[in-house]
């Protein structure tokens, strides 16, 4: 796993709402470790907390109770600017819906976070993490001259340009076709086989399978926490999935030129 200090630890972490007259218990009791290097899908049905589970790991909200600490810090001790340091600079966004600002280029778009983040040598750094996604040759392209796999290539590389500690991904699949499906979880798996830390919402079993460990929520309690036996690799997928679309492409053709005509 690399270090022994977690990379994330979280202890008796409590979220809950107030609605109406209700208590809703978003996360009750949660305590979880995650080390550098590992790859972790949170499952769990719709309303299990994992979202907001992912919310608080990401510091895009904070528990009504309980102790999270990131990086060896505790994150309720830190105030609104340390706070957004730690998001611009150790994390990692990837959203089903990409995010992209529609007027924009590529380039652009990974440039952003770093402009709020203030860090040099920003354009190298975007064309460098779009190069990383195979977006090499569409670094002037807006989002709407890109397939949805494109649009979310640039999504993770946006994320990898400030060299983040963790990349949180929240369904990151959900609004992709198969195949490219398979080439965005070959990407995260090829990150984390360089090094990376990916911790990922899903609720897509299959996607699940091509992370290292799964942990399930439900009802706000971690129910299970498992390595993941007979993992899915993706690129064997890719390439599976591309022949077998070439040979019904060359079906096609050739039932096509049996046709006789008139």
């Amino acid at each position: 796993m690399g270090e022994n200090r977690p990379l994330l630890s979280m202890r008796d972490i409590r979220k809950t709402y107030e609605m109406g007259d209700q208590t809703v218990r978003a996360l009750d009791g949660v305590n979880l470790d995650i080390y550098p290097g590992e790859f972790v899908a949170i499952m769990g049905p719709s309303g299990s907390g994992k979202s907001t589970l992912m919310h608080i790991v990401g510091c895009l909200d904070i528990p009504t109770s309980g102790s999270y600490h990131f990086d060896g810090v505790e994150v309720a001790d830190m105030n609104e600017n340390e706070l957004a340091s730690l998001r611009n600079k150790k994390l990692g966004f990837v959203f089903q819906g990409f995010n992209l600002l529609a007027r924009t280029t590529a380039l652009e778009n990974v440039e952003l976070p770093l402009v709020y983040g203030k860090m040099k040598d920003r354009t190298e750094r975007a064309i460098v993490a779009l190069e990383r996604v195979g977006l090499g040759d569409r670094l002037d392209h807006k989002p709407n001259e890109l397939s949805g796999g494109q649009q979310q290539r640039v999504a993770i590389a946006r994320a990898l340009a400030s060299d983040p500690r963790l990349i949180l991904a929240d369904e990151p699949t959900g609004n992709l076709a198969s195949l490219q499906s398979e080439e965005i979880m070959q990407i995260f798996q090829e990150m984390n086989d360089e090094g990376r830390t990916v911790v990922m919402v899903t609720h897509e079993p299959d996607i699940g399978k091509h992370c290292k460990r799964i942990i399930l929520i439900k009802d706000g309690h971690v129910i299970g926490d498992e390595p993941v036996q007979n993992r899915l690799i993706a690129s064997e997928i890719v390439v599976r999935m591309k022949a077998e679309r070439d040979q019904e492409e060359a079906r096609r053709v050739a039932s096509q030129g049996k046709v006789k005509t008139p």
